[in-house]
């Protein structure tokens, strides 16, 4: 049986994420978890959260053990960019792109 948790327009770009995100597939969620506690990046965090919260999700089905849960997957797709403008040299402006992510975690019974 699977549990999924999926964050939405968290404010990090998914490529940053996703460097993250094969470090920790496959893996046992308490091995991945101290993996990405110890990571320096912002994005270990936001992963953390989410993880932390799909065995949440799972705690809720009586049947399902937490501690065997492993890592199935974790997806970082692109959500909606933000646009922004910076004031450039000789008036001009240049275009910031503030770049968004859905993050989805899937657990399994390994």
């Amino acid at each position: 049986m699977e549990v999924k948790a999926v964050a939405k327009y968290v404010r990090i770009s998914p490529q940053k994420v996703r460097k993250l995100i094969d470090g920790v597939k496959g893996k046992p969620v308490e091995e991945g978890l101290n993996m990405l506690k110890f990571m320096p990046q912002k994005a270990a965090s936001i992963v953390e959260k989410i993880i932390r919260s799909a065995v949440a999700n799972a705690d809720q089905y009586p049947d399902m053990d937490v501690d065997s849960l492993v890592i199935h997957n974790i997806t970082a797709d692109q959500g909606p960019t933000l646009k922004r403008f910076k004031a450039r040299a000789r008036g001009r402006g240049t275009r910031i792109l503030k770049r968004t992510a859905h993050i989805t975690v899937i657990l399994s019974e390994g």
